[in-house]
């Protein structure tokens, strides 16, 4: 998860000695269950957590949707996108890749007018012309995202061990830029493949079970 979170200071060690799930970097929902740090902050994100997030996405227009969704959230907390996703898909026609690639700029400025959604013009005109270039891809979106996941690895045994990028997102992003696709740097990707299922970083202990692959 690497939008900005609350960091509060994490104890090493309980008083017996063993080590406390906050210092890995997780944290007890009110059912009484261990999540990752961000996971329990709210019941939009305990639900978003538990049942999206690391779960595998294999379509393209499901995936055209997260990766416009990771772009907006770009300097935002995630947080705000969760509260206005259902907006966002009413916004952009279910993140139909055929039918946002059709958006014209009347389209554009109807997005920019629509207090829904974030109302970033660049954002927009990216997520427009991200459409474009994935309905011209040859063997679809999901062929090409899905070719760049690594090879399964154990969860992360701590939230200091989970990564901002890695030299797999790196090599999606320029491959996606190469191919014209905008607002998906390193960093972005790398959200990108955490929240479809590409890797699995919820962290050791998590109540969440591995997903299926």
């Amino acid at each position: 998860m690497t939008d900005t979170m609350p960091d509060p200071a994490l104890p090493a060690a309980r008083s017996d000695g063993a080590v406390a799930p906050e210092a890995v970097g997780l944290t007890t929902g009110p059912d009484g269950q261990p999540r990752c740090f961000w996971g329990a902050g709210s019941a939009d994100y305990m639900v978003y957590h538990d049942t999206e997030w690391g779960r595998p996405v294999r379509g393209d227009d499901a995936l055209f949707e997260r990766m416009t969704l990771e772009a907006f959230q770009s300097g935002l907390a995630w947080i705000t996108i969760l509260r206005k996703r259902q907006a966002f898909r009413a916004a952009f026609d279910g993140f139909s890749i055929a039918a946002v690639a059709a958006f014209t700029e009347r389209d554009a400025e109807r997005l920019m007018a629509d207090a829904g959604i974030v109302r970033n013009r660049m954002k927009i005109d990216a997520a427009l012309r991200n459409a474009r270039v994935a309905a011209e891809l040859d063997g679809g979106l999901a062929a090409l995202l899905w070719s760049y996941a690594p090879s399964r690895r154990p969860r992360p045994a701590s939230r200091d061990a989970v990564p901002a990028r890695t030299s797999e997102s790196t090599a999606l992003a320029k491959d996606l830029k190469r191919r014209g696709f905008a607002f998906v740097g390193p960093t972005t990707a790398y959200a990108l493949m955490q929240a479809t299922g590409m890797v699995d970083d919820h962290i050791e202990g998590c109540c969440v079970p591995p997903a299926a692959t």
